[in-house]
């Protein structure tokens, strides 16, 4: 019985025993797993922490070079003005030095490739734009960053420091493009550009239809001739033809402007040309817009069909119209009641502008068309509301703004021939654009010069329309426009020969200004001013926009702005108090002395009396104090 009873301990003791022992590793295992976890974390994090800090000095360093190329393009400006050189532009000057750091960036800095760890093959059909990979029960996130050579996988690192200095196309578009079209608005010479109203609405809107077809019918039967001796290795529909027509429409001649501007070209020609060159950037882009939105009924998506068609019409001028009616809204109702803070009013007034743009692309408007119309109607009614500091501010602002933006993309257009990674150059298509182009530009100029002089009194010389011709320079929104979209073989194609386009245009012809200004025996020197008393631009203008002045100047100048005869005066007696009411407080301190810097839009031949009430406002620029108009009781 006693022996029983001590085999049944012992056998108790060392069951115990083991679990006490089968306890203890499990702790040690759990132990160890968890150091182990907790290591491999401390690890993850120092890698990623590593990554993130490699990351950061490698943006840094890109950011670097696009300031090194701005301040050493800023540089040469100042020499070549200084020696009076004027063949090459600066635009063109920031263009070779973009290609210049293209070619060390492509084939000079080679990052030493560390892909041991890469996984090569993985069977998902698709290319998503995110990954969630499960390894080991942990989730980790993977996102697309573009495609790859089968050539170059070995040059991952390589790729990565491209990608770094390419960027996203929505910079452009949202970035840096507004300052460019608001500044090409805010600071229009409404003077010369309402005196040629007509001429420039016809060049741009009808103008730029014409090309965009011209330029897509010839490329399509470029593209045919390509397909038949096998020189096209992808899709290319006629829909594809009539964008890339569309986009190289959009002409951008800052180089020549520029000439103009330093040579004193002659205004009307002068005005032509930059009326046009604003206009059609709007217009190049809703086309585009619309082009792209063509989409016929049933499954082959590019044959033609009416309602099709019809519908993308409609979507043009929706879109514009909408585009335009926010603009002018938002330019309208800017109201800056910080006159006592100037910097609050620049800023405030900085943001407004600038969030029309953004208004308008979240509305599913064009956000190039709103900009562009809000800063005219800004410069129009806003900038007589601003206080004098805001008013040079502003100015000197958006100026600024618009010289960094547009050398920065043309830098970057030179940086983009060597770091993109997915150009499609096709010698016959390239022959093919330039071709196009030229005659695209000639159907644009030539036919409706020859319309327009049947109504004009000013005619437009053979010599202007020639120098309008050669000055068709391609720049900052067809590159924008291009770029916005590579993913297919035919965008790619476009992109890389609208590259060599621009830079053709800009070196070439940008460079031969003054050069074809001789050969077109063109005047130069001249004082707008002087040139402007000399011409009578009442049988010059258009009967409507001398209607609209008159309604402008009586009525909306005096609700919107602190200029204009005030309200009482304008209005019948029977609106008397809603004419109070409206009618700013400044505009009574004004009734002396009238603010109106427009006053010489239309309306500047000296016999031409506007009469409010008994009030009678006299336009002779002779009779008148430095302020072009004065008040005297009749």
């Amino acid at each position: 019985m006693v022996f029983r009873v001590t085999v049944n301990s012992a056998w108790r003791a060392t069951r115990t025993l083991w679990l006490l022992v089968l306890v203890s590793l499990s702790v040690c295992i759990c132990v160890c797993r968890a150091s182990s976890t907790q290591e491999d974390s401390a690890m993850e994090n120092i890698v990623t922490e590593k990554k993130a800090e490699e990351s950061h000095r490698q943006d840094s360093a890109d950011l670097l070079i696009f300031i090194m190329l701005l301040t050493l393009t800023i540089l040469t400006i100042w020499l070549f003005k200084h020696r009076r050189f004027r063949f090459l532009h600066e635009t063109g000057l920031a263009m070779i030095y973009g290609v210049l750091v293209g070619v060390v960036l492509r084939y000079g800095i080679h990052v030493p490739r560390d892909i041991s760890n890469a996984t090569l093959s993985c069977p998902v059909n698709a290319s998503p734009a995110t990954l969630l990979i499960n390894v080991s029960g942990k989730f980790y996130e993977y996102t697309l960053k573009g495609e790859i050579n089968a050539n170059e996988v070995d040059d991952v690192q390589d790729n990565e420091m491209l990608r770094k200095v390419t960027f996203d196309p929505e910079v452009f578009f949202n970035i840096l493009l507004p300052p460019i079209i608001f500044h090409a608005g805010y600071s229009l010479k409404r003077r010369h550009f309402f005196r040629n109203m007509g001429s420039i609405l016809a060049y741009a809107f009808l103008g730029t239809v014409i090309s965009c077809f011209v330029i897509g019918l010839l490329m399509y039967g470029c593209v045919m001739l390509m397909k038949q001796v096998g020189q096209l290795d992808g899709d290319f529909f006629f829909t594809d033809c009539l964008f890339f027509g569309a986009i190289v429409s959009a002409t951008d001649p800052v180089t020549v402007l520029a000439i103009f501007n330093e040579l004193q070209v002659d205004v009307d020609l002068y005005a032509l040309l930059f009326g046009e060159s604003v206009l059609n950037d709007a217009v190049a882009v809703v086309l585009s817009s619309s082009i792209v939105a063509y989409q016929p009924q049933g499954d082959n998506s590019h044959t033609f069909e009416v309602m099709a068609m019809l519908k993308s019409f409609g979507m043009f001028l929706g879109v514009f119209s909408g585009s335009f009616a926010l603009g002018v809204a938002t330019g309208v109702f800017t109201f800056t009641k910080l006159r006592d803070f100037p910097l609050l009013e620049t800023a405030l007034f900085f943001l407004m502008s600038w969030s029309t743009f953004l208004l308008a692309e979240a509305c599913g408007f064009t956000g190039v068309v709103a900009v562009l119309f809000c800063g005219i109607t800004q410069a129009h009614y806003t900038f007589n509301n601003l206080s004098p500091d805001s008013q040079d501010r502003t100015k000197q602002l958006f100026e600024l703004l618009n010289f960094l933006a547009e050398n920065f993309i043309f830098s970057y257009m030179g940086l983009t021939l060597f770091t993109f990674q997915n150009h499609v150059f096709n010698p016959m298509f390239i022959v093919g654009a330039f071709v196009a182009v030229f005659l695209g530009r000639a159907a644009n100029i030539y036919p409706l010069s020859f319309l327009l002089n049947l109504g004009r009194r000013n005619k437009i010389r053979s010599n202007f329309q020639h120098m309008m011709m050669f000055a068709g320079l391609r720049g900052a929104m067809t590159f924008a426009l291009s770029i916005r979209d590579t993913a297919t073989y035919a965008r790619q194609m476009m992109f890389s020969t609208t590259l060599l386009v621009v830079f053709f245009t800009v070196w070439i012809c940008g460079g031969g200004t003054t050069q074809m200004l001789s050969c077109q025996r063109i005047r130069v020197g001249v004082d707008s001013d002087q040139d402007n008393s000399r011409r009578s631009t009442k049988h010059e203008s258009a009967w409507l926009f001398r209607i609209w002045y008159n309604f402008d100047h009586n009525y909306l100048k005096p609700i919107l702005t602190h200029s204009g005869p005030p309200l009482t005066a304008t209005l019948p007696p029977c609106c008397g108090p809603l004419a109070r009411i409206l009618t700013s407080p400044q505009a009574y301190e004004n009734e002396c002395q009238l603010k109106d810097d427009d006053s010489d839009l239309i309306l500047t031949d000296g016999d031409i009396n506007l009469t409010y009430g008994d009030i009678t406002v006299s336009t002779d620029p002779l009779l008148a104090a430095p302020p072009l108009m004065t008040w005297t009781e009749s």
